[in-house]
């Protein structure tokens, strides 16, 4: 299917979910304009586009959480919807298990009637077997028509991958933090199996074997999904194909994010030709107009001003040459840091022992382990926030270190964006040229009015945006990085990558994004390998 082909094109009549020339405005804001779109069985949909975009104004519809202005939302009878957000937590005195145990009544309820139809026969010799082997046949029909055999195993291997302890399974829902409560809501939801899933940012809280077990399960739903996500890797192994939100508008893809790419390149280069003979043949008016007195007119400045923005697209800056002219004057010492057997242990509970690595200019170091195992602890450790209880950190003397999940929780609301990302005492922008900073700030999606705006008023994907820059543009000479994806939308995600592949400092960054850490590591420390004790910790060359 041509990639500029519209949802409404497609003809299979089993649609499960309608949107027909929806319209959206929230306030003065335009969101949504003639967005077509159809989900049918087995569809699984990757929900793309930048922060603010209208990728969740979409699942709301869906759910009729809220009502398009114009147009028609329309979902089959009965469709039975699952959603999850990054924000969804479950709640009450009940714990994680017997919150699953519940999804399986019917299950449990056969279950319960094998087992007294077994105790009947063998307590009775002559009971009724004619009938009670009837109604035992029955219930396994029942059981396999449930594929209710292992439910268990099912629960447990949920539980146990999404990183659910003993402890964990046992304490009411109430006790445990909000992050287990999102996890815990994304297991009911995903062992209810209905028949339409959506799911907003459904890995943001789950470590690489979350990630993949989830990639696993996918394989085997029935159903059909919308998934906002802006991890790459995950889109590639789960979606068949791309709807992105793009200028109030929805564009279809064929296929996974991989396919995305290259159908995405194609259509630039078909709107860009297209746009080279638009501009040929304004020029080619301007010099026409340009012969006669009206040249000189007050009319004319419209299409002067249409002319340099063409000229400006015609010539495009390369964003790499605007990342290396802000760390052009960034001078970094060779060795930053020496992490000489530094050990953590919460109680009996030991993290990491005896850990030694240094910390090196040009260093992008990739931590990776599953979830509790202590990456954001040793983070913690680097920057001061917790003592190590053996070992110690030195850093060079004259080593700026920021850490990006500090910058975003001390943002200042009541600051506006233009002063907060400058707002570093060896910021980048009190040397680079004003442009180069403009054009920096302008890749991460903040307008002339982004600028102007106070923090108190940004979504949490833009204030993530602005601690991003922030620390980018702060001068240290070492970021700490924990989960820096998690809030951003692809577009930025892909600046910063572009940023940290040309800084010239050392990046120490958490993350369960494997597109990202593939792209960016030259060292990783992974917490528990295989071949490893818990506590131990795998320095390798990436």
């Amino acid at each position: 299917m041509d990639c500029l082909t519209p949802a409404l094109e497609r003809t299979d009549p089993i649609s499960l979910i309608r949107l027909h020339d929806v319209h959206v405005r929230f306030e003065n804001t335009q969101i949504l304009r003639e967005a077509f779109f159809r989900l049918e069985s087995g569809d699984r949909v990757g929900l793309i586009g930048k922060n603010g975009s209208g990728k969740t104004t979409i699942l709301k519809l869906v759910l009729d959480q809220i009502a398009p202005d114009s147009g028609t939302v329309t979902l089959d009878p009965g469709l039975k919807i699952g959603y999850f957000s990054q924000f969804s937590e479950l709640n009450g005195a009940s714990t994680i298990t017997q919150i699953l145990d519940d999804l399986f009544v019917e299950i449990t309820a056969a279950e319960a009637e094998l087992a007294a139809i077994d105790a009947e026969i063998a307590a009775d010799p002559t009971a009724d077997l004619d009938a009670l082997i009837n109604r035992q046949a029955q219930l396994f029909e029942d059981m396999d028509r449930l594929d209710g055999w292992d439910y268990r195993r099912r629960i447990d291997t949920a539980l146990t991958t999404l990183g659910f302890s003993e402890a964990h399974r046992i304490c009411p829902i109430d006790d445990l933090s909000g992050g287990w409560r999102n996890r815990a809501a994304l297991a009911k939801i995903l062992l209810e199996a209905p028949d339409v899933l959506l799911l907003d940012e459904p890995t943001n809280y789950l470590d690489v074997a979350g990630v993949e077990w989830l990639e696993a399960w996918f394989r085997d739903f029935r159903g059909a999904a919308i998934i906002v996500s802006h991890d790459r890797k995950f889109l590639d192994a789960v979606v068949t194909r791309i709807i992105e939100v793009e200028n109030f508008h929805l564009h279809e893809y064929a296929g996974n994010f991989g396919e995305y790419i290259v159908q995405k390149q194609f259509r630039l280069k078909t709107l860009e030709a297209q746009f080279v003979h638009e501009s040929e043949l304004l020029a080619f008016e301007a010099e026409g107009i340009a012969d006669r007195r009206e040249a000189a007119k007050a009319a004319s400045k419209g299409l002067d001003n249409q002319l340099a923005k063409i000229k400006k697209t015609r010539a495009p800056r390369p964003v790499d040459q605007i990342i290396t002219e802000i760390y052009g004057g960034l001078h970094i010492k060779d060795t930053l840091c020496r992490i000489e057997s530094l050990s953590k242990a919460y109680g009996d509970h030991s993290l990491f022992s005896d850990l030694t690595f240094e910390i090196r200019r040009g260093d992008r170091i990739v931590v990776l382990g599953s979830n509790g195992s202590g990456k954001s602890t040793l983070l913690r450790v680097l920057t001061g926030e917790e003592r190590a209880d053996a070992g110690e950190a030195v850093w060079t003397k004259g080593a700026a270190v920021v850490s990006y999940n500090q910058v975003l929780a001390e943002l200042d609301l009541d600051d506006t964006v233009s002063h907060s990302v400058n707002a570093m005492p060896d910021s980048l922008a009190l040397t680079a040229t004003r442009k180069s900073v403009g054009r920096f700030l302008a890749m991460f999606q903040f307008s002339e009015a982004d600028l102007k705006q106070k923090i108190g008023n940004l979504s949490g994907g833009q204030r993530a945006r602005v601690a991003m820059a922030q620390c980018l543009l702060s001068g240290a000479s070492v970021l700490l990085l924990d989960e820096p994806t998690n809030h951003l939308d692809m577009a930025s995600t892909q600046v910063m990558e572009r940023a940290l592949l040309h800084f010239p400092g050392a990046v120490v960054v958490v993350s369960h994004d494997r597109f990202f850490t593939d792209k960016i590591a030259t060292r990783k420390l992974v917490f528990g390998t295989n071949s490893a004790r818990p506590d131990e910790i795998d320095v390798r060359v990436a």
